[in-house]
């Protein structure tokens, strides 16, 4: 891990100003809270780099999609692509799919799939676990965004783990 820290660093994660401090405190706060679920490792692990590429929500990006080598070099390919497909992801038109395990939609190429189960689940893990990292965290984050996840969420309950399921009600419940 202290390696994908180094380069978090080197891209000026620290630097990053993001809804309850820096973006390096948040991509730490996000990894911790994964391990605490007891993800596998990989998953953690992409916690820790998921907005790496800038994503829908968190347009900052600290790599370029030219650099998808770099970092695969750095967390492997398992770790890179869930970065990828986490970053890729155009909210709006993929999130009402996720209940069923619907139409994804990159947002970098505009193409659209299925993605299989496991991947569905890994990203459903990973998106709760950023956002409510930040409605814990901030207070002007929860007021502002704190309900929609409320109902984005309660909708996910079939597609979430049971320690997903635990912190949404612990923080939004």
């Amino acid at each position: 891990m202290e390696s994908v820290r180094s380069l978090l660093a080197d891209r000026g994660a620290a630097g990053v100003e993001h809804p309850g401090g820096t973006l390096l405190a948040h991509l730490n706060r996000v990894e911790a809270k994964l391990s605490a679920w007891g993800v596998r490792p990989a998953l953690a692990q992409a916690g820790l780099c998921h907005a790496f590429y800038g994503t829908d929500g968190f347009r900052v990006a600290l790599g370029q999609l030219t650099e998808r080598e770099l970092l695969a070099s750095v967390v492997g390919t398992e770790v890179e692509e869930l970065v990828y497909f986490y970053c890729a992801c155009d909210r709006p038109y993929s999130y009402p799919g996720v209940p069923s395990g619907g139409l994804y939609r990159d947002r970098f190429t505009g193409d659209t799939f299925v993605p299989s189960p496991e991947m569905l689940s890994d990203f459903v893990e990973l998106t709760v676990a950023n956002e409510l990292d930040l409605v814990e965290i901030s207070a002007e984050f929860r007021a502002t965004y704190g309900p929609g996840f409320r109902t984005l969420f309660g909708g996910w309950s079939a597609v979430m783990s049971e320690q997903a399921w635990a912190e949404y009600v612990r923080v939004l419940g």
